[in-house]
């Protein structure tokens, strides 16, 4: 079977995906978004699964936990999981590490565990992360755990730091703000305090997966304390801790304050000498090939790597609905090089399929990897449906909306176009489709159509190549048009 980005259900939103594979399956930890939500992570943890031979079958295990086994919740405020992840522990269980954020909490209050005799849960609440006292560990910004086992001791990384405007004068008075409403922290304070606690820490547990062994230190500077003149500096530490041992190489994925990218670091030991090598991945496809253009909605993204039967890929998530509150689950083939670095790939409508798409029967326009036009930016919170393209839901299915002039629409790759018709499914304003085989390419053909508030079926005659290239459409009217689905016949 044929998979395509998101690789989940179109109507699953499950972002900060941490695949690890347990047995002969890969599992997927993530939060959990709704659909047009007001807020990040506003639903149940659950788990999703795939055969390690076969990335298309996604099993749904259902709820795996539930906000209201936080102690937390009350009944009419429940909290809100953040982005988890889940190891075996030396005795052969599962822990799942999460940060309860949302109503009902204290900004950066501790990190907590769940455990499960099984993979995909269900789990029970076990405690908050704590020292040898009893006191809750909260050193640094808790935030995003990330958990490794590490032929027998158990690693937790997790922080918080600040994004790519923090030394602009004018945001200052508004990040003192926040900090002071989620930590009681101004920048001055912040700025002064040694080692800084806007960082990536790392501390070990001990047996019982819930006590630390001593206190947690800085690995990995973000913004704030990242020397100017150093590649970290613009690619510093932000958020979304990732952990992985390759090769005995330890690779720290995170998100960097440019808020769009998946970066990484390596060093040679789990907890010291983590070194900056590069970006994995943008979810709106920046320096990916030189590349200074927006090609999709940018905003929060999180993710993990994996090995997964003998091949490794890069997990993230794409925002949908202009907001950052309702992002999707997507991933891509990546390659390990003999020096430990990882080129920067590119967003693709293929994902996991291993192959391009083949162009024959029916896929949804919503599975489009470039969408944009120049209004297109990093979304944030809600409210942007005016100001560019998007992927939204409606009447039970996903499309692509709000499309106006010189609006392209990309899908990364298909093969065999070549003496196939494509037929669109449109409606709105009316004008001009083009279609190209690739970006700044020759028009391969394009078709005019007029306007319609009901869906039509336009066709667009056989113009494009036999071998694997991208189909992008290019949208020329005065109006806006939205698209449902995309038919090859």
């Amino acid at each position: 079977m044929s998979i395509c980005n998101p690789y989940l259900p179109l109507d699953e939103y499950i972002p900060d995906a941490e695949p690890h594979v347990f047995g002969n399956r890969v599992y997927i930890y993530g939060s959990h978004d709704k659909e047009k939500g007001s807020r990040f992570c506003m639903e149940d943890y659950v788990v999703y699964s795939a055969p390690v031979d076969d990335l298309s079958d996604w099993t749904c295990h259902g709820i795996s936990y539930k906000k209201s086994q936080d102690p937390r919740s009350s009944k009419d405020k429940l909290v809100d999981f953040y982005a988890p992840d889940c190891v075996r522990g030396n005795d052969g269980k599962y822990y799942l590490y999460y940060f309860a954020a949302g109503p009902n909490t204290k900004a950066f209050g501790p990190m907590s565990v769940a455990v499960s005799d099984r993979p995909e849960g269900p789990f029970e609440y076990v405690g908050d992360i704590q020292y040898s006292s009893g006191e809750p560990v909260l050193d640094f910004l808790t935030n995003d755990p990330a958990v490794i086992n590490d032929d027998g001791k158990i690693w937790l990384y997790y922080g918080w730091g600040l994004g790519r405007d923090f030394r602009n004068p004018m945001m200052k008075p508004i990040y003192n703000t926040v900090l002071k409403k989620i930590g009681n922290r101004s920048i001055e304070d912040i700025k002064s305090t040694e080692p800084s606690i806007l960082s990536c820490a790392v501390v070990e547990l001990e047996e019982d997966m819930i006590t630390v062994k001593g206190k947690p230190k800085a690995v990995l500077d973000s913004k704030t304390t990242a020397p100017k003149d150093s590649l970290l500096y613009h690619h510093a530490f932000y958020e979304a801790a990732s952990i992985r041992k390759i090769h005995n190489l330890y690779y720290l994925v995170y998100s960097s304050g440019e808020n769009n990218e998946l970066c990484y670091a390596t060093s040679q030991y789990p907890d010291r000498e983590f070194e900056y090598r590069g970006v994995i991945i943008s979810n709106s496809n920046l320096g990916y090939q030189g590349n200074v253009q927006r090609m999709a909605p940018a905003g929060t993204i999180h993710g993990g790597i994996e090995c997964i039967n003998g091949k490794y890929y890069v997990f993230y998530h794409r925002c949908t609905n202009n907001t950052d509150f309702s992002r999707q689950a997507c991933a891509e083939p990546i390659e390990i090089l003999e020096d430990g670095t990882i080129p920067q790939v590119g967003i693709s409508s293929q994902g996991l399929n291993g192959k391009p798409l083949e162009a024959s029967g029916t896929y949804s326009a919503a599975i489009c990897c470039y969408l944009y036009n120049e209004n297109t930016k990093n979304v944030q919170g809600v409210g942007h449906e005016k100001e560019q393209p998007t992927v939204t839901a409606e009447n039970g299915e996903m499309l692509v909306t709000a499309v106006t002039n010189h609006t392209k629409i990309g899908y990364c790759n298909f093969i065999n176009m070549g003496n196939k018709k494509l037929q669109l499914k449109i409606r709105g304003d009316g004008g001009t489709v083009k279609v190209y085989s690739k970006e700044n390419g020759a028009t391969k053909g394009e078709l005019v159509f007029q306007p319609s508030d009901d869906w039509q079926v336009i066709e667009i005659p056989h113009c494009l190549p036999k071998e694997e290239s991208m189909l992008l459409l290019e949208y020329i009217g005065i109006g806006s048009i939205d698209i449902l689905q995309l038919n090859w016949i």
